[in-house]
């Protein structure tokens, strides 16, 4: 898959560094051409000097082939306009903007954007909402027997009862995150646009997991 990267200070650095490692295409911005020495020697994708909202720029880093986009300048409107571009314009189907103030955060979400606060920031996290299809563990008790994983809820589940997850004695939804605001799971809970999920899932079930988040018919 192809992902633009807006902002190559130490955060947007990593990200291109780590997608690329896995495999995929990246094309990274920033608005100064000293800060692509931030990148690995290594790196072999493409840097572009420009803004990340300027929709000629966002064309020559590929845009119109991305699967994703990440927006994580040191300015907050900055990275909304560039995710708000990628989704409303070119239609890309996965993108996150970095927020200084978290109490943007429920707003732009709410806009469809996620977002991931400073505080809390990780390259993890935000390659995690950029390419769902991985399935990183965010804790493992000492035996390695379960594991606690996020995840951000596919788009088919949105209306649903996320009971729906669950599965006995293999994987079970316990919590997640709307809108900015943690909350625990109940069985009357319907999915929504933008949630994440927290789940607990035995070791060797995490592949299931995955299938079950991918079907569009309740189990």
């Amino acid at each position: 898959m192809h992902v633009v990267v807006v902002g190559c200070g130490r955060v947007g650095s990593e990200i291109a560094v780590t997608l690329e490692a896995q495999g995929h295409s990246v094309s990274i911005i920033d608005k100064r051409k000293d800060a692509f020495r931030r990148l690995s020697s290594n790196f072999t994708g493409d840097s572009i000097v420009g803004f990340g909202f300027d929709r000629d720029t966002l064309i020559e880093a590929g845009i119109t082939d991305a699967g994703a986009l990440a927006s994580v300048t040191s300015g907050d409107n900055s990275n909304i306009m560039s995710a708000r571009v990628a989704r409303e314009t070119f239609g890309v189907p996965q993108v996150v903007a970095r927020i200084y103030d978290p109490r943007r955060a429920a707003i732009y979400e709410r806009l469809g954007i996620p977002t991931v606060a400073t505080v809390s920031w990780t390259t993890e996290q935000v390659v995690r909402r950029l390419i769902p299809t991985t399935l990183p563990t965010d804790w493992t008790d000492a035996s390695g027997g379960v594991h606690l994983v996020e995840r951000t809820l596919p788009g088919h589940w949105a209306g649903r009862r996320l009971s729906g997850i669950d599965e006995s004695g293999r994987f079970q939804l316990s919590a997640i995150t709307r809108l900015g605001t943690a909350q625990v799971a109940r069985n009357d809970l319907v999915g929504q646009s933008g949630d994440i999920l927290h789940l607990v899932v035995a070791a060797d079930a995490l592949d299931e997991l995955e299938k079950r988040l991918a079907t569009t018919t309740d189990h």
